[in-house]
């Protein structure tokens, strides 16, 4: 199967001009349409949020970026290579899970 490589990347300015031209192709009438029950069954059938939990918010916090710092680190093979596996942002997704692993071990010693 070939590789469908039509993503584009737009400016918001490129966008804002793309919407005055008549080029959106959102059907906001039919989004305006629908009702609650309508978008809790859109969301139910959206295979990204399959796994998701329903109370998946419910210890999420806010939390602004702080700066990275460069380093070198020994990691195994497979892990490597499962997180490459997951795409572009796969080093935030282990910074993320090694963020929630320090947060449990700092509330474990609080608590």
């Amino acid at each position: 199967m070939k590789k469908n490589n039509a993503i584009k990347t737009h400016s918001a300015e490129e966008l804002r001009a793309m919407v005055e031209r008549g080029e959106d192709r959102t059907d906001f009438a039919r989004i305006d349409a629908m009702t609650e029950a309508d978008l809790e069954q859109a969301i139910a059938d959206d295979p990204d949020w399959r796994d998701v939990p329903r109370d998946w918010h419910r210890g999420a916090e806010a939390v602004m970026p702080r700066a990275k710092v460069p380093i070198s680190i020994r990691l195994d093979a497979d892990l490597v290579e499962f997180f490459r596996g997951q795409g572009r942002g796969w080093q935030t997704k282990v910074n993320a899970i090694l963020r929630a692993y320090a947060n449990a071990k700092q509330a474990t010693k609080a608590g």
